[in-house]
């Protein structure tokens, strides 16, 4: 599941633009470990969008020599190797460890808009967002569901519509995409439709193949029912409305298949067959990308104009400021932000 590709751009002078995310979560302290561990993780050279006094703060509660250094981003390639290279943004982030509370929002927001304004504007290659709290950002009257579709609505083109985002869940193991994605499984039927399948799959092969280097993806369908329906006597939807699409797919070039039980889809032998499934909802198959990949896993948002990758975490409340919180995902959601981002034009 490694991307592919020559040699890197000219983006690979740029470092990368991480947001800080949840001041009160873990995104502090893994960024904290993450630079810790530069060196004997090949880390690429990233600078941390947010509060530096946060980041301060919670290195001292964790005990953390970890120098900061308050920079450009052109300054932050050049500083990365002696010091954690902040770019100030954002109000203050005063929220104590483990206890979310209103005067993160700002914080976390304009650390957000802050990043995305450097990449867009080609001071960074890519970029990387520590997780936020949804709940939080919510009080503040943020409009979007989360990352995925404020960074969909950032980058409409001007006077034009938004791109269509795709989340996917990356490792080396394995590469998930859901169709439908934060709903109620009971709204799942009516919003798997042949339309949204056909393009989903398109955007799925075209950053497959673009960022990831795959000459032809290989798409698996998973079915929305058990057995994938079995030839529709255990539900209509894998007849009427997957495998059309798989069809529609295939007749336009993309190596795709499908309907297939999800059960019989993530064991070994299946995986070896594809390159990434395409699931009808969340469920099905962040369980197996989680239970196979849980510290490695990898938010990759396809369909972007930008590289956007994240942890594959939440803010993990209960363990930020204690130590325990493991910078494996963020490190993984690192190196493919720089590999997706040197990935050939």
């Amino acid at each position: 599941m490694g991307a592919r590709g020559g040699e890197p751009s000219a983006r690979g002078a740029l470092p990368l633009a991480l947001s800080l995310g949840e001041p009160a979560g873990i995104g502090p302290d893994v960024v904290l470990f993450a630079w810790l561990r530069r060196e004997g993780e090949r880390l690429p050279a990233f600078f941390v969008v947010g509060d530096p006094a946060c980041l301060a703060a919670r290195a001292r509660l964790l005990g953390l020599n970890v120098p900061l250094a308050m920079v450009s981003p052109a300054e932050a390639a050049e500083a990365f190797a002696t010091a954690l290279p902040v770019v100030p943004a954002g109000t203050r982030a005063t929220a104590a460890p483990g206890h979310p509370d209103a005067s993160s929002a700002p914080a976390v927001i304009e650390s957000l808009d802050r990043a995305v304004d450097l990449v867009q504007a080609g001071a960074a290659a890519a970029l990387v967002t520590a997780p936020l709290s949804k709940a939080v950002v919510y009080g503040a009257g943020f409009p979007f569901p989360g990352h995925t579709e404020y960074l969909a609505a950032r980058c409409a083109p001007l006077g034009g519509p938004a791109p269509r985002p795709v989340m996917m869940i990356w490792s080396e193991l394995l590469a998930v995409v859901p169709a439908t994605i934060h709903i109620p499984l009971a709204q799942v039927p009516s919003a798997v439709t042949r339309d949204l399948l056909v393009e989903t799959g398109h955007i799925v092969a075209r950053d497959m193949a673009g960022r990831f280097g795959l000459a032809r993806p290989r798409l698996a369908f998973a079915g929305l029912n058990p057995h994938a329906g079995e030839d529709g006597t255990l539900g209509r939807e894998d007849e009427d409305v997957v495998r059309p699409a798989v069809a529609a797919l295939r007749a336009a070039g993309i190596d795709a298949t499908g309907p297939f039980p999800a059960d019989t889809l993530f064991h070994p032998e299946a995986r070896a067959g594809y390159d990434v499934v395409i699931g009808m909802y969340h469920d099905q198959v962040l369980i197996p990308a989680k239970t196979l990949a849980f510290h490695d896993g990898v938010n990759v948002t396809l369909g972007l104009p930008l590289v956007r990758t994240s942890p594959d975490h939440g803010t993990a409340f209960a363990i930020a400021g204690t130590g325990r919180a493991d910078p494996s995902s963020l490190m993984a959601a690192l190196r493919l932000a720089r590999r997706l981002a040197d990935a050939p034009a």
